[in-house]
């Protein structure tokens, strides 16, 4: 499987490339759409390209809706799913998968990352829900070579979407002068442990190591980071990351 993932900004240009991916030659059941917001907000309709094949540009526009747990082989468009998840609000889930990611997501309090899509990159869970909560929007694909994949990657791109890796860094460069100050606290630099200390401020917030304190997974992540899961920077960021995730966590709760 080749994850390939797009953030919007704006709600109706990712439903425009959902829409594009098909006749493209990706599979709609490979398609998922997190928006943020409800069925009513949506626009009735989404701005059309001259090069659209007809009724393209409203396939995603006019959903009807079903119910979660929708069979898959519905089209894209008329598979929703809508979750209130506390500290993001309302979510839309269009697509088959969907409807299963954007159960994970709202339950992502606890240990329910195994609910995930198959091949979706559950340690980047974190990310999807952050874009959520600045009010973007994230469309997935689970492309199944690489032709797919730069497919996939052309059309998100063509309809204005962020990479996942571009958003990732803009994430980071908003937490980084706070964890820089919270690190040097101590009297170390921050600079040459910053690799480290973000491995494991990340694998925190990923699948499987919310609410587990490093001690009790340390035989996990010793096996995934051998060559940084013992360092003073990786389990001060993980324990950081843990502090990240709780006070989400204490949002979500208020």
């Amino acid at each position: 499987m080749h994850p390939v993932v797009g953030i919007f900004t704006r709600r109706e240009d990712a439903e425009r490339a959902a829409a594009e991916l098909e006749p493209a030659g990706i599979d709609r059941g490979r398609i998922i759409v997190l928006t943020p917001g409800t069925p009513a907000e949506r626009p009735t309709t989404v701005p059309t390209r001259e090069t659209e094949p007809p009724g393209i540009g409203t396939a995603l526009g006019t959903v009807t809706g079903a119910a979660a747990g929708a069979a898959g082989g519905m089209q894209l468009g008329t598979v929703l799913s809508t979750l209130l998840v506390p500290g993001l609000g309302p979510v839309i889930a269009l697509g088959a998968l969907g409807t299963v990611l954007l159960g994970a997501l709202g339950a992502a309090v606890g240990h329910a990352f195994d609910d995930a899509p198959e091949g979706v990159p559950k340690d980047d869970l974190f990310l999807y829900e952050d874009a959520l909560r600045h009010g973007r929007s994230v469309v997935i694909v689970l492309a199944d070579d690489d032709q797919r994949a730069e497919v996939a990657r052309a059309v998100l791109s063509a309809n204005g979407a962020e990479s996942l890796d571009a958003f990732r860094e803009r994430w980071w460069k908003g937490l980084r002068d706070v964890e820089a100050a919270h690190y040097e606290s101590t009297g170390q630099p921050f600079a040459a442990a910053e690799p480290d200390y973000r491995r494991g401020f990340e694998c925190a917030l990923g699948a499987g190591q919310r609410d587990r304190a490093y001690d009790d997974v340390v035989n996990k992540l010793k096996q995934r980071y051998p060559d940084v899961y013992n360092t003073d920077a990786f389990r001060r960021g993980y324990e950081r990351g843990q502090a990240r995730a709780a006070g989400r966590r204490s949002d979500r709760a208020a």
